[in-house]
């Protein structure tokens, strides 16, 4: 009888780190019951709080940044790999691993350099299109090798989708609207816009539509804000016709958010574009207009498959949500045409097919429950 499977899941720092790797670890808990579970992270990353929230084991390896620079840094850098993947090492011996699987981030490397060393199997899952200097090393070591996009230039990668919470994974949007409606106070009858920029809000959404607010409201569109922790915007309290405009600074209920939308607009951080995709939400992406580029890659294919729009940042302007945006949330039909086809892109299921890597990787059987895994 083979003893229960041993799995340390490695990453963290940003949440795209950190709630693919939870939703995989609930994933496996459902799939293998007896599974033992470890997380490697950080201290200071978000999995410092979140994995024991979740109920996982976490064990805390130093953080080891890549020097970008030759300073000194360069340095110190052998000497704190080398005692990084001794931490790591003595993890992986105490939790007798049958597998390590790595969602990159500072931890990523040193968990790749000792299973490497302790001849333990590696499962790596990029999330973005555009692949980090982690995935990229550890990609050497291991043919277990999934994406999120198709397009991320990985050797011998499959692409799965990415994993996602439970409550996005399966929501059902028609079912929770009439909750999702009464929870932000909107109409039933009236077209909905969801605008956010992530936690910390994109200050150009926040300008442009707080600007246009009063045309949205008076042309029967209802608003849904985002604006980001600690950024408010003015904007009016309601129109005659009962359309209102609800700005908050976040909401923990982003399932009821999506199941109010007929149309987002958003940056296009992975786990935006993968979320909205999986549940048929179209939407116009607004990359970051900083950074590698990485944004417009994760909301190409999407955007491919008609079930988004990318619009450049400096495009973005309260005339633009006028003479673009407005027009979109009115029209029914395209609407309905571009919900269809993100939909049809969008992986619903990324977290049992990553699953089915990892047993694979684990010599486990990898039967998996009946599901939609389109």
């Amino acid at each position: 009888m083979n003893a229960p499977l041993s799995v340390v899941l490695a990453g963290g720092g940003s949440a795209g780190h950190v709630n693919p790797l939870l939703a995989t670890a609930d994933a496996l808990r459902r799939r293998v019951p007896d599974v033992r579970i470890r997380v490697l992270g950080t201290a200071e990353g978000l999995e410092s709080r979140l994995v024991p929230e979740r109920g996982y084991e976490l064990t805390m390896v130093p953080k080891v940044p890549f020097p970008r620079r030759p300073d000194a840094a360069v340095l110190r850098f052998p000497t704190a790999l080398r005692s990084a993947v001794g931490a790591a090492q003595s993890a992986l011996a105490e939790a007798e691993a049958d597998v390590v699987v790595g969602f990159g981030g500072y931890v990523a490397t040193p968990a790749y350099l000792a299973a490497r060393r302790a001849e333990v199997p590696i499962v790596i899952h990029e999330q973005n299109a555009r692949p980090g200097l982690a995935n990229r090393l550890g990609a050497r070591f291991t043919a277990h090798v999934a994406t999120t996009f198709a397009s991320t230039q990985l050797p011998g990668a499959t692409r799965v989708g990415l994993p996602l919470r439970a409550e996005i994974r399966d929501l059902d949007r028609a079912t929770l609207r009439p909750e999702a409606l009464a929870h932000f106070g909107l109409a039933a009858d009236l077209p909905a816009l969801l605008v956010f920029g992530g936690s910390l809000g994109a200050q150009r959404l926040n300008q442009a539509f707080s600007g246009a607010a009063a045309d949205l409201l008076g042309a029967g569109v209802q608003v849904l804000h985002l604006t980001g922790a600690g950024k408010d915007v003015e904007v009016p309290a309601g129109a005659p016709g009962g359309a209102r405009y609800v700005a908050m600074h976040y909401t923990d209920r982003m399932d009821l958010a999506y199941a109010v939308a007929d149309l987002a607009v958003c940056r296009a951080g992975a786990g935006t574009v993968c979320e909205l995709s999986a549940v048929g939400v179209p939407a116009i992406y607004v990359p970051l207009p900083i950074g590698n580029g990485e944004q417009r890659l994760n909301a190409a294919g999407v955007v491919g498959a008609g079930g988004g729009l990318l619009v450049e940042d400096a495009e973005v302007s309260p005339e633009w949500v006028r003479t673009t945006v407005l027009p979109l949330i009115t029209d029914e039909a395209r609407l309905a045409q571009m919900a269809a086809a993100a939909a049809e892109h969008g992986e619903r299921h990324a977290d049992d097919r990553l699953v089915d890597l990892i047993l694979a990787a684990a010599g486990r059987d990898t039967s998996t429950p009946d599901v939609d895994a389109r």
